[in-house]
């Protein structure tokens, strides 16, 4: 019985394995209204007909493997975005271009933005329409690169090592020159997103910059791929309630999103992959 739950969770609960599955999940769950559809929820010592101590077991067997983090009610799944920045940014480039218009269309002229590390992010610079008038600033030398040639916008580059993993100046010499700065809005990337457990991150260096840049900045927007909700990563950044705006998937899952939107987070829907 306790092999056969371990098999069973380690399906359901760590299907960032295989994208398809995950997404499947989520639209299975939200389209029937099944409170089943995310583990956290799951009545799982009824399904097996075996106690909770056993299923207790289980879950700390799959988090021992690092296949989902234990949390107060269940277990949340790993996110799946714990690869390096350039795997990262091979991955789901039209889903992600999708994202990115969204997000580049909140900013104004006048404004200083911070663009955080991250692919999605990546996106949106990429995005941001021409004569926007807005100081730029990223500690991601990828950003940088791709706003460099550009004459309508003020670009200011955050020094110091980069982490080849997170793809951005992350040590103290970047944190001291953040500290310096107030944006106006901070486009916040993000590993693992949960409306309960909060914003995720898989480095603890990651982790401390993004706590920096939320406390410095007027605004924060963020943009999630489907397999970053109800997920999880190693270091908690804050909670959801310091999001003013959240970019999603156009077939995000309906009854999920909600959660969010009850906590007074606006909600921005992307279109579709090839608009």
């Amino acid at each position: 019985m306790f092999m056969l739950i371990v098999a069973y969770y380690s399906v359901e609960c760590f299907s960032g394995r295989g994208d398809h599955v995950r997404k499947d999940s989520h639209a299975r769950g939200t389209a029937e209204g099944d409170p089943e559809a995310y583990p956290k929820r799951w009545s799982s010592s009824g399904k097996f007909q075996t106690s909770e101590d056993t299923i207790r077991r289980a879950l700390r067997d799959l988090a021992a493997q690092g296949l989902c983090t234990r949390v107060y009610g269940g277990a949340l799944a790993m996110s799946p975005a714990s690869g390096s920045a350039l795997q990262r940014r091979k991955e789901f480039t039209d889903r992600k271009l999708a994202l990115g218009k969204k997000m580049a269309s909140m900013v104004r002229s006048g404004q200083l933005l911070f663009i955080d590390a991250g692919s999605t992010n990546l996106a949106a610079a990429r995005s941001l329409p021409e004569g926007i008038g807005a100081t730029v600033a990223t500690h991601d030398p990828t950003i940088a690169s791709v706003l460099a040639s550009r004459t309508d916008l003020t670009l200011i580059t955050i020094g110091g090592q980069v982490n080849p993993l997170i793809g951005a100046a992350v040590d103290g010499q970047a944190l001291r020159m953040i500290l310096g700065m107030r944006p106006d809005l901070l486009f916040l990337g993000l590993c693992a997103l949960d409306a309960d457990n909060g914003i995720a991150a898989f480095q603890n260096e990651d982790a401390q910059m993004k706590r920096a840049l939320i406390e410095q900045s007027g605004s924060v927007a963020m943009a999630v791929l489907n397999e970053k909700l109800s997920a999880s990563a190693p270091f908690h950044v804050g909670s959801v309630d310091a999001v003013a705006d959240l970019v999603v998937e156009a077939d995000a899952p309906r009854s999920l999103i909600s959660t969010f939107k009850s906590r007074g987070v606006r909600i921005h829907w992307a279109g579709t992959h090839s608009t």
